[in-house]
């Protein structure tokens, strides 16, 4: 059953519902492919699903995780290449990058259920941001990866929707 935020519902609550609702977006437009069409690109920059839930799940871990304080796992990012998080590498499998993608929601998760919305934390960039930052930040960002990754769906094998209709 697709989540709902709820109508009347806590600030934080309805922010993490939200995100819950587009991650939950991402994973269903990987269900029925095959792992050459979920590495396919399918733009001239190389854009492809099993890509951006690899950067998803890095910027989730780097965002709600190294935000705050809190420890991750070894990170895809690289000084030198921009796109190092949106690269499939040969020896990863859709497994792997499906299973980080949860290691780094349960990770976000833990820390949004410890940190009220108000608490702050310095980004990668050295600003300090709030807790509610974060969370709008990555609503966006998993939403707008999310209709990425609908188009992309669609150039594979015609499937659309943002979410599974009940």
């Amino acid at each position: 059953m697709t989540k709902r935020v709820p109508f009347t519902g806590g600030e934080k609550e309805s922010l993490h519902v939200s995100l819950d609702r587009h991650r939950d977006a991402v994973l269903w437009k990987l269900d029925g492919l095959d792992d050459e069409q979920l590495r396919r690109p399918m733009t001239r920059s190389g854009t492809n699903l099993l890509g951006l839930v690899k950067h998803l799940a890095a910027v989730e871990y780097g965002w709600f995780c190294e935000t705050f304080g809190r420890e991750t796992e070894p990170l895809p990012f690289d000084p030198d290449d921009e796109n190092a998080d949106l690269r499939v590498e040969p020896h990863e499998t859709t497994a792997d990058i499906v299973e980080f993608y949860g290691r780094a929601r349960t990770a976000a998760d833990k820390v949004i259920g410890e940190l009220t919305i108000d608490e702050l934390g310095t980004a990668w960039s050295g600003e300090t941001v709030s807790m509610r930052w974060v969370l709008i930040h990555m609503v966006e960002e998993t939403a707008r990866h999310a209709g990425h990754m609908d188009i992309v769906r669609e150039l594979i094998d015609g499937a659309t929707g943002d979410h599974l209709r009940d």
